[in-house]
């Protein structure tokens, strides 16, 4: 507490009180400057945490559980399979599909093939009979005409003859008419109309089969197994992941790039990566990406410089030869900025094999 004669008076006391707070200022700014001026104008410090790409695994079909065949920490490869449920209405779906196919098939290879040649003696035998049996009532009836003249005969046979003849030829009519269609075949549009329902019939058959293989649950990429989301006995969905998995590759420290800083670096510039959990060992990392729009430094990422200032993140892909880096683990980058400066006409991922 200080204390002020009462000799000096409220003006005294004013002027002291000014002066302090200049001090404060004058010490604040310096200890600012002084934070902000860089150890070694040569290399850029940035810090920021391990980040990998995740997947969450899902069925394309719903079915219930049978099996997982994966645990927490397995490391898997592209094909491994992960979990299955149970098939016996998609396999039954297959059997359905096929034997409908098989059916469909049989009508379009009956209707290309046309009339058997059995089909055709058959239709051509009945035109010769009906052709023989109309000429015999033509021949009645005109030898009852010549009798009715002399009264021979009664009008009534006669017209017994004529109608006889008549619905005998309408017969013989409809008999060449058959034989013309035998000869002809089928026709172009039934044929067309039956290799439609052939290829619907063939897809039907693809989409069953593609839902039995969906029974199954492969890894898409080689990853580790990082937490199993259902069990067996429970009830899978296309849309409800059942493993999540974290791929191996690409690897990257997430960090943020202050404003002032943006342009002594660039996509593609070599950087070393440390941690804490191995203070003694350096990755091999690169620049492969940076942000076209700035933000505000996140609240979870320790800077030497004010969290209120904007910021660009970064992607720096590490190298991770043993697998000892973790998502999340806190990382440093470290980039030399006397190096030269990529070709950005080449690829900018340097590659963990370079």
């Amino acid at each position: 507490m200080l204390f002020f004669p009462d000799s000096t008076g409220p003006v005294m006391k004013k002027t002291f009180v000014v002066l302090l707070l200049l001090i404060v200022a004058a010490l604040g700014a310096y200890s600012y400057r002084a934070q902000q001026q860089p150890t070694d104008s040569h290399e850029l410090s940035l810090f920021g945490n391990i980040d990998i790409r995740q997947i969450r695994t899902a069925f394309q079909v719903s079915g219930q559980l049978t099996a997982i065949h994966v645990q927490e920490g397995d490391q898997v490869t592209a094909g491994t399979l992960l979990a299955e449920i149970d098939p016996v209405r998609y396999q039954a779906n297959v059997q359905k599909a096929r034997a409908e196919l098989e059916a469909q098939q049989q009508v379009v290879n009956a209707l290309v093939a046309g009339a058997r040649p059995q089909e055709i003696k058959k239709a051509e035998a009945e035109v010769r009979s009906l052709t023989a049996q109309t000429a015999e009532l033509k021949k009645t009836m005109n030898r009852l005409k010549k009798l009715i003249r002399t009264k021979v005969t009664s009008r009534q046979k006669l017209d017994d003859a004529t109608s006889a003849y008549t619905t005998a030829r309408e017969r013989l009519e409809a008999a060449r008419q058959t034989l013309d269609l035998v000869l002809a075949g089928p026709r172009k549009e039934d044929i067309a109309a039956a290799k439609a329902k052939l290829a619907a019939a063939q897809a039907a058959v693809t989409i069953a089969e593609k839902d039995l293989q969906d029974t199954k649950l492969f890894a898409p990429v080689a990853s580790e197994i990082q937490s199993r989301l259902m069990e067996p006995g429970d009830m899978a969905f296309p849309s409800t992941p059942v493993l999540t998995l974290a791929q191996k590759e690409p690897l990257w420290v997430r960090t943020y790039i202050p404003e002032p800083d943006l342009g002594k670096i660039s996509s593609g510039m070599r950087a070393s990566v440390h941690t804490d959990s191995y203070p003694e060992k350096t990755y091999k990392g690169w620049i492969g990406f940076i942000s076209p729009t700035a933000e505000f430094t996140p609240k979870n990422v320790e800077t030497p410089s004010l969290r209120t200032r904007l910021v660009y993140q970064a992607r720096v892909f590490v190298c991770n030869p043993d697998n000892e880096l973790r998502l999340g683990m806190p990382a440093t980058v470290s980039i030399d900025l006397t190096q030269p400066r990529p070709d950005h006409s080449l690829s900018q991922q340097t590659g963990c094999s370079k």
